[in-house]
Parts: structure tokens; sequence; C-alpha cells
């Protein structure tokens, strides 16, 4: 159960009804998951939801590429929303499913491309030390150019902003809809 009321359209302010239409006519087409939570703050969502149409829709990355990096985010914060709206989209643009549930699952997959494998590296070795090392680094450098790098690191951050406002404020799954992360071992809290 979410911690933030769902939205009430009768009673939005006018900047909230706002915000709420621009995201409606964008190309998400919807206002669901964190965008919901976020309109609670009507500045907030108006420029989350921009840099976020941007990440998913805007950038030089495929959105093969753009996926993994969101997948890779989705299951270090296991945001279960995310991994619920993220995974079929992963799969629509080419992703292997066995290396989404080796992501899903914390195993490391197993790469037919380059890029992929480029992408996976970055991304996880940021999210899981907070650091990328040199060799990482050079390899995404090389295979996607640095504006692509520069992009990827901006998925990256996007996509964390929404995996900790689903944690934070339980955003739930739609019913009917399992825990993707349900079957696999709870992790320790940090001390």
């Amino acid at each position: 159960m979410s911690r933030v009321d769902d939205l009430n359209l009768e009673v939005l302010s006018a900047e909230q009804r706002r915000v709420y239409d621009a995201i409606v006519a964008g190309p998400r087409g919807a206002v669901q998951g964190p965008l919901r939570v976020w309109l609670q703050s009507a500045a907030l969502a108006d420029r989350a939801q921009a840099l976020g149409a941007f990440c998913r829709f805007g950038t030089t990355l495929p959105p093969r590429l753009t996926e993994l990096a969101i997948l890779v985010t989705g299951a270090h914060w296991r945001a279960r929303f995310e991994w619920y709206a993220h995974a079929p989209l992963a799969l629509k643009a080419g992703l292997d499913p066995d290396a989404i549930e080796a992501i899903r699952t914390g195993r490391a997959p197993q790469w037919a491309r380059e890029d992929e494998a480029a992408v996976y590296a970055f991304a996880h070795e940021l999210t899981g030390t907070r650091q990328v090392s040199d060799p990482v680094y050079a390899r995404a450098l090389k295979v996607l150019g640095l504006t692509a790098l520069v992009e990827l690191v901006g998925v990256l951050g996007y996509y964390t902003l929404i995996s900790m406002t689903i944690n934070a404020f339980e955003v739930p799954l739609p019913a009917g809809v399992s825990d993707p992360f349900g079957d696999l071992p709870t992790r320790a809290a940090a001390p």
C-alpha cells in the first residue's frame, strides 16, 4: 500500500493539473507510478518529468541500451514498479530474456553485443560501487562516445530518483501483479 494517497483528479490545483495534462500529452501518455507521487509537488513533477522524457526518449542511446540501464538501476534498488514497467519494454527493445532475468536475480549476464556489455559493466559498477574504474570507463567511452556516456549517467541518475521515489513512498504494483523481486533473498539493511 502506498504511503501517499493516490491522486484525486477532481481536487488538483491549477499547477498540478497543468503538469498532469503535460505528462498525458507527452510521449508517456499517462501519469502512473512515481509521477503520481511527484505531483504532490507540481514544481518537482514538472521538472523531473521533463528530464525523464529526455532520458527515456531523447538521448542518443538506442532504446535497447536505455532500457538496459533502467533495468540495472531498478534491480539495484529492487524498485518493483520500475521493473514491472520496464522489463517488458527491455524485451521489446531487443534485450535477451536470459540477460533480463540475470539482471533481476543479480547474476552477471552473458552479452553477445559489445555495446550491451559496456553499458552493463558501466551501470553495474557505478550503481554497485559508486565509482567507475578506468578500464570500465575507457571501454564505455570507446563504444558509446562521450555524448552518449554523459547521457547514460543522466539515465542512471534519473532512474535512481525514480527508484528512490518508488521505494520511499511504497508505490504499489497494479492489482494482480506479483513482486518481481519477491523470490529473491532480502538484503541486510545498511548500518
